[in-house]
């Protein structure tokens, strides 16, 4: 054990430290009103001074941890009330793929597996999830998106992610899964030509298939007023059995019950560096995760006693 005038300085660089990363780290367990307090003034501290960091998507983690993750999370533990599955097999560091289902008419579901993982991983790690192309077209959403480290679906983007060490997010359905009808529930949709596969061949990274049971239902949607929808710029406007009928009151989710099941990681590392080019290759892979998130979503479909409870 040190001891000496060298013990008594790294102690104290230590002391100095803790307070700074201390304010950097969102409030996860609940605290005294003078705990949030100073947190909050820390955090204002920061937004003026500007001691806080943006990288070059537009990734704001001290905004995101302290503001927006805080948005989310009553949603999360108190009206969704999330259980999470396996969420071990995430990796605590380096690149990894998240592949998931994509449901719910509004793509909640990608929110909630956000907070997932910043709260209950034990790394507490950030999730940068693939959006399309809409996300980043629309006022304020746009730069909400980004602010929260999402970026474009795309290849590019997706491998400096995960070569840079990220939790990379994708939901191969895309539109097709998040607006089917709800008669077509917790059957997957078409996970496209594989370019997530590629991704995690060309980085070598695992891919963890993750199945999310309970957002399907939250805006059930039973019609789709596609005329409108061409016309206002969107893939689908849908009627659920509340909205429009009930106006802004619609709008509202169902509080349904939600588990995430977080799947084994499926290695990359044994493949060389031309596998990612090999189109059969990719799609049995491809073919692989997609029929792990479904078979899981199949039987916590059997054990879930209740859509909300």
């Amino acid at each position: 054990m040190a001891d000496g005038p060298e013990a008594v300085a790294d102690a104290t660089a230590d002391e100095a430290e803790a307070p700074e990363e201390a304010a950097r780290t969102p409030e996860r367990a609940p605290g005294g009103w003078e705990a949030k307090a100073a947190g909050a003034v820390a955090f204002l501290r920061r937004r003026v001074t500007g001691e806080y960091e943006v990288d070059e998507f537009g990734f704001d983690p001290d905004l995101n941890d302290n503001v927006l993750m805080g948005v989310l999370r009553p949603l999360y533990d108190k009206y969704f009330r999330v259980e999470v599955s396996g969420i071990e097999n995430v990796p605590a560091e380096g690149g990894a793929l998240i592949v998931a289902n994509h449901s719910g008419t509004v793509p909640v579901d990608a929110l909630m597996t956000q907070v997932a993982l910043l709260d209950h991983h034990p790394a507490h790690r950030h999730l940068r999830m693939l959006a399309a192309d809409l996300v980043f077209t629309l006022p304020f959403v746009g730069e909400l998106s980004r602010k929260m480290g999402h970026t474009l679906a795309c290849n590019p983007d997706a491998e400096r992610l995960l070569r840079g060490g990220e939790v990379v997010a994708v939901f191969p359905e895309g539109f097709k899964g998040v607006g089917k009808p709800f008669s077509q529930r917790y059957r997957l949709q078409r996970f496209g030509r594989g370019g997530f596969v590629s991704a995690a061949l060309r980085t070598g990274v695992p891919i963890i298939p993750v199945s999310i049971v309970g957002a399907e239902e939250i805006y059930p949607k039973i019609a789709d007023l596609k005329p409108l929808a061409r016309l206002i710029g969107l893939p689908y406007f849908p009627i659920t059995p509340t909205f429009p009928l009930l106006g802004p009151l619609g709008l509202l989710p169902l509080p349904t019950k939600w588990h995430i099941a977080f799947g084994e990681p499926i290695p990359t590392t044994g493949y060389d560096a031309s596998a990612a080019d090999d189109p059969l290759l990719v799609f049995d892979l491809t073919d692989q995760v997609r029929e792990t998130i479904q078979d899981t979503l199949y039987r916590l479909l059997l054990q879930r006693r209740s859509v909300f409870f």
